[in-house]
This record gives structure tokens, sequence and C-alpha cells, in this order.
């Protein structure tokens, strides 16, 4: 189909929603460098689709990996004003199965498996009409989502928005950022650097995220929406920030994936007394532990020293999906799964509690 074809599809199909439980193929269309280890990967439906998400939203993707199935959370870097494509925008991660995978594989043409979006991180849910946005590294993603849109719909809001990298050349996105600041006067973007660059000696604000950084950068910060993302001490360290300068913060929004870190449930859940105890086997690993009736699945197998696939623990993000073999689990899951999924025997363990003894694929 050629791109005025492509096009009349779309315009005529202006109605039509992608919808992974219907098709949940994407077709990649264009790998686009951002900086020296990270990438954007636009997406495209199979059929023309129109993509409906809030910025700051993710999606759950399903990837086969030299026999192996995969399911990792990317946040959607691209913007709901532009409907048409979606975009990932992943840091290759050294020794990481798939963003390697990504960047070394995945070409226009191929597609991925995917559903969503998900997720509650959004400035959508915390109007304001003063924001600070801080990132550092590749969370810089969800908030290049939400800058998008305020940009493209032109929308009167005043938004700092800060972000840290090792150096000059790790800043993501730093050409349409520096212009989205020139096109909309209630716009800053402030990069802070750690260090100078290959090429670049670094002449604006340097060094982490600080108590004095922030009040030179934003002295008003105390009377804004912050809306936070980034590895997990450096969300550590602005929740300190904002605590030791008493920020109410009922107006601190955060989001984080670490998959480093298998997740699990609460201390008060894996210690909860259970009026009975099932025998949970994992059929792959060989191993069986016990799981009270009041536990899920996934924080039994934590207790018990396994390390399982894992991620938001809340029964968003699909990465402890399993197959189970047999028995039957309670389950209050938030989207992460599809209706078919189940139906085909499908759980997820991090929100499945037992009913019965189970046999989980894994």
């Amino acid at each position: 189909m050629d791109m005025e074809a492509k096009i009349a599809a779309h315009l005529a199909d202006a109605r039509g929603t992608w919808d992974a439980d219907t098709d949940d193929a994407l077709v990649c269309r264009q790998v686009r460098p951002e900086t020296h280890d990270v990438k954007t990967f636009i997406l495209e439906a199979r059929r023309p689709r129109l993509f409906r998400y809030r910025p700051g939203q993710f999606l759950t993707f399903d990837f086969a990996i030299d026999g192996l199935r995969i399911n990792r959370c990317y946040t959607i870097s691209s913007t709901p004003t532009r409907p048409h494509l979606i975009a990932i925008t992943v840091k290759r991660v050294p020794g990481g199965p798939v963003s390697n995978w990504l960047h070394d594989r995945l070409e226009p043409g191929m597609e991925l498996r995917a559903t969503g979006p998900l997720g509650e991180f959004t400035s959508l849910a915390h109007p304001a009409q003063k924001y600070l946005f801080l990132s550092g590294g590749s969370g810089i993603t969800p908030l290049m989502s939400m800058a998008r849109a305020y940009h493209d719909l032109a929308l009167p809001r005043d938004i700092v928005f800060v972000h840290f990298a090792r150096t000059p050349a790790d800043i993501i996105f730093r050409a349409e950022l520096e212009l989205m600041a020139r096109n909309l006067p209630s716009f800053r973007f402030v990069p802070v650097c750690e260090a100078d660059g290959p090429g670049e000696r670094w002449a604006g604000f340097s060094g982490r995220v600080s108590p004095p950084l922030l009040r030179l950068i934003a002295p008003d910060f105390l009377e804004r929406e912050v809306m936070v993302c980034g590895p997990a001490p450096f969300m550590a360290a602005v929740r300190g920030i904002l605590a030791g300068a008493e920020f109410d913060m009922a107006r601190h929004h955060e989001e984080s994936f670490d998959f480093a870190t298998p997740a699990g449930g609460t201390e008060e859940e894996m210690a909860a007394p259970a009026a009975r105890v099932f025998k949970i086997e994992f059929r792959k690993s060989g191993r069986t532990v016990a799981c009270g009736a009041g536990s899920s699945v996934l924080a039994a197998a934590k207790a018990a020293g396994m390390r399982l696939p894992s991620s938001c623990s809340k029964g968003l993000c699909g990465t402890c999906k399993s197959r189970l073999v047999s028995g039957e689990v309670d389950m209050k899951h938030q989207g992460g799964i599809r209706q078919r999924e189940i139906e085909q025997g499908m759980v997820l363990l991090c929100c499945a509690k037992p009913l019965t003894d189970l046999v989980v694929d894994r």
C-alpha cells in the first residue's frame, strides 16, 4: 500500500480503534536512534486503526526470543494527539535479553504482540495549572508522552521539565524538548548532567537531584503538581527531598518499572495466617511450595526463595502470566490479562490466590 492510500485508509476509518483483544499484533514501521544506547520503535496496527490512551500509560509485550516467551512492559513515548502510530523508547541494558533483541534484531516490517494500554501514571488524572516533571535516564518516556500532548494542543500549562542524564550525549529527546521550549512560553526544559560528554563540555546545571538544585531550578516547586519517573534511587531521592521540604505528598506522583527485582506480595500478605494451606507445584522448575489461602501464588513462591518473572505485583503488567495446569484460583486483576487467555488457562501469579492445590507450568 503506497503512502497516499495508507493515509486515505486511516482517514476513511477514523472511528476504528486498535483493540488488543481482537488483534494484538503491532507492526514495526521505523527504528529511530535517540542516543548511543537508546532507540525509539515506531509501531502501527496491521489494519488502519487509531490508538487511544492516556499519556503516561504503558504496553505489555509478549516476546518470543530464542525459544523463550518473555513479557515486558514499556511506556508509550508517543502521544495520543498523534493517534495513527504508537511508539516505545528503549534503552539497551547490558545483558538484557529483550532490550538487546529490540536494538539488534527488530526491523521495519516485523510484528510484535502487545496488550494494553494500561497504567494510572498520567497527568490527566491530576489536573493542575503548574507541573514539575522530574525524570532520570530512560524514565523520561512517560513524561515525554505528556509533554508532547500539551505541546500539540498548545495548552496553557506552566511546566518545568527537569531531566537528569549522565552526559549531554545521554539526553534523550533533547532537540525535541528544546523545540517545545521555544514554541511554548510556559514550558521550560532543564537538562542536568553529571559530567561532560564526548565532544561537548557541559555548561548547564550539573550534578544529581538535590534540595539546592531543585530550589534553584524551580523555586516554586512547593506549588506544583510533581510527576516523577526514573531509576529506584532517583525516585527515592526525590521523595526524600519533597518530604524534607514539607511538600504535600498527595501532589507527588511516580512511576517506575524495575525488572531486575522480582515483585511479590506485601510482608503482611506473606505472613498472614490462613485457614488452609495449599500445595503449589511448579512443573518446569520441579519446586513445590506451600501457599496459604489468603496469599498470592507469587508471594508464596517469593517467600520460598523462588525467582519468578514479575514486575508490578498488581495485576497490571502481565509479566508473571503463567499457565495453570490444574487447580482453581481466585484472581482479581487490573487488566494485565485478556479474557481469552483466562479461558485458555492462563493466570497472573501476583493476584491469583489458590482455592485448591495447584500445578503451574513454571
